[in-house]
């Protein structure tokens, strides 16, 4: 059985693999159940553990964006997202429209991604963004739990946003696709 190979920047061939081949790993016990992998153009990419920075950010976002949600709009923590036969994320929010499944939400169909990011700031705020901006999402988020600033990127355009900024934590945050929604960093009872 061939399967899609690459050459890496070391000049070594390296195997991609589909999201059905990781489904099958998962179920073969080759990767845990709970082993938080993304896939990437076929390549399968650990997830950084999450730390209690981390996870207490996102505890208060969470109740930020439940409380303050826009009619017709839902958000999902974590949950996989499946973008096609070689891409799969896990991001930290997803906000769609409520009238799609998740297994029908596009790029484009995003209304906002956002990445809290501490110890992945680099993956998150590098190979993500052009990810992202390829896909089509209008808007991405990449909260650095650390200095509690925010790059904002809007207006994707093939592999970069057209539109990039980065607010402080006493900015106010209003995605642009998501009316009503707005949030100060410094806000949050961290």
């Amino acid at each position: 059985m061939n399967k899609p190979v690459v050459i890496a920047q070391d000049g070594l061939p390296r195997r991609l693999f589909s999201v059905a081949d990781v489904d099958r790993m998962v179920e073969a016990g080759i990767i845990g159940h709970d082993e938080r992998v993304e896939i990437v153009d076929g390549e399968i990419l650990p997830m950084s553990p999450k730390g209690p920075l981390h996870e207490t950010f996102k505890q208060h976002l969470t109740i930020h964006f439940a409380r303050n949600l826009p009619a017709g709009t839902t958000f999902i923590q974590e949950a996989g997202w499946r973008l096609g036969e070689m891409l799969y994320l896990e991001p930290d929010y997803l906000f769609f429209p409520d009238r799609l499944g998740i297994a029908t939400v596009g790029g484009p169909d995003a209304l906002l991604v956002v990445e809290v990011a501490d110890t992945s700031l680099g993956y998150d705020a590098g190979r993500k963004v052009e990810l992202y901006a390829r896909l089509g999402v209008r808007e991405y988020w990449v909260v650095e739990a650390r200095t509690r600033e925010t790059r904002v990127h809007r207006e994707p355009d093939g592999g970069h946003f057209g539109r990039r900024f980065v607010a402080g934590p006493d900015d106010v945050l209003a995605p642009h696709l998501l009316a009503g929604l707005t949030l100060r960093l410094s806000d949050l009872p961290l």
